[in-house]
Parts: C-alpha cells; sequence; structure tokens
C-alpha cells in the first residue's frame, strides 16, 4: 500500500496535478471510540511514513490533519465550510482517485461522505470517486487476540479490506486494481 502511494504521488507530483493527503491526528485527552489511541500527537505516529514524507515539501500537495475516522466530516469548519470541498472547487476535481489505510475505515468513511456530498451539490464539479484497492490496505486483529482485549473486536485483515470494498462500491464509488496514467 505505501509502495503504490509512494509511487502514484511521485506520478502526480511529476505532473503537478493536485494532492489531497490526510494524516490521522489526535489528540490524547479525545478519544476515538471504539478505537485504542493511535496517531497520538508527539509520538510520531501522527506523521507521514518515511516512504511518503517527502510529500510534505511538494508545492502541489495540500495536507490536512484529521481528528476523526471521517476525512470528509474532520474538512468541516466551525463556521461551515470545507477545506476539502473548496480544494475540489479550487483545481476543479472532476474524479478523486482514494488511496489510504484503514480500508474499512477511514477510507471507507471518507468515500461515503464525500459521495454523500456530491450527490446533494456539495463538492462541484466532484463526479466520481475511485478507490484503488492496491493503494489500500487495513489491519489486523485475530479473533484468538482480540478475545483477550476488553471490548476488541476481530478484525481479519483480508476480509475487512473486501469488505470495505464492497461497501465503498455499494455506496457508489468505483472500485479499480490498477491505476495507469498515460505519458
Amino acid at each position: 500500500m505505501v509502495g503504490e502511494a509512494a509511487r502514484l504521488s511521485k506520478l502526480f507530483c511529476d505532473r503537478n496535478w493536485p494532492i489531497f493527503a490526510f494524516l490521522d491526528t489526535h489528540y490524547p485527552d479525545k478519544p476515538e471510540p471504539p478505537y485504542p489511541p493511535h496517531c497520538i500527537i508527539g509520538t510520531g505516529e501522527e506523521n507521514f511514513v518515511p516512504d511518503l514524507e517527502w510529500l510534505e515539501k511538494e508545492p502541489n500537495v495540500t495536507i490536512k490533519r484529521k481528528s476523526c475516522i471521517d476525512g470528509y466530516i474532520s474538512c468541516i469548519e466551525k463556521d461551515g465550510s470545507s477545506v476539502f470541498a473548496d480544494w475540489v472547487g479550487k483545481y476543479q476535481i472532476k474524479t478523486v482517485l482514494v488511496l489510504g489505510i484503514c480500508t474499512d475505515i477511514c477510507v471507507l468513511d471518507f468515500a461515503s461522505s464525500t459521495l454523500a456530498a456530491r450527490n446533494i451539490d456539495r463538492v462541484p464539479p466532484l463526479q466520481d470517486v475511485v478507490i484503488y484497492s492496491e493503494g489500500c490496505a487495513t489491519y489486523d486483529l485475530p479473533a484468538e487476540v482480540a478475545t483477550n482485549v476488553k471490548g476488541a473486536l476481530a478484525h481479519p485483515q483480508d476480509l475487512m479490506h473486501h469488505i470495505g470494498l464492497y461497501m465503498a462500491k455499494g455506496r457508489g464509488a468505483k472500485v479499480v486494481d490498477r491505476v495507469a496514467v498515460e505519458p
């Protein structure tokens, strides 16, 4: 997943195409139930993985630190404006290509909310949300481990990845297993 994100980001940057990147970023005193603490500010988990750190210096990359599962919701400001909707409008994005982690949580929620917003004309001129399956991943929590963690549910990685893609497709996203960029 990281390799594909790096490869496609490089292709986009070489062409000066806009990229919108989310970084999961949480405060220690604001839990995100039902998930355990993760990506807490100051731990380093809230930053790009090493293979993607170079994106921070690219002028065509917009970075949004998100403090909730759903990146679309996290982009809504207190005044009702939306950083993501403004980005879509500024660059006249008609198709958004989605890669990320976790397929069945953050990717699914972002795709679902973005499609719902598209359906009520909140992100013009957006037409399509395309999820690149090989550019997404989720975590693995085997049943034998989950039974020993209070409140945890088993989370079989491959199954949940495919369920996330299936659910997104059911909400109107297009799911692809390869992305080709014409020279």
